[in-house]
């Protein structure tokens, strides 16, 4: 996490910006005490990592079979 001081904030607002749009926490604080946090409107979604999963999943045998009627009847309620 990132500290800067109000002055600081000011003149590096632009550099802020950026680092908290890349996912650094940035915090402003008035002398030692933290006040604000800088963050995005919209945080940056992670991205997709295929075979992250693997082994961590089962896929059961009888996954293509047909339901049972008790299976049929749990979706209805």
């Amino acid at each position: 996490m990132k500290v800067v001081n109000v002055h600081a904030a000011k003149t590096n607002l632009s550099k802020l910006i950026e680092e908290a749009c890349k996912g650094e926490e940035v915090v402003i604080a008035r002398g030692s005490e933290p006040v604000v946090k800088l963050v995005p409107v919209h945080r940056p979604q992670a991205k997709r990592q295929f075979g992250s999963l693997k082994g961590r999943l089962v896929v059961p045998d009888d996954l293509m079979e047909p339901l049972t009627s008790d299976e049929i009847e749990a979706w209805h309620h």
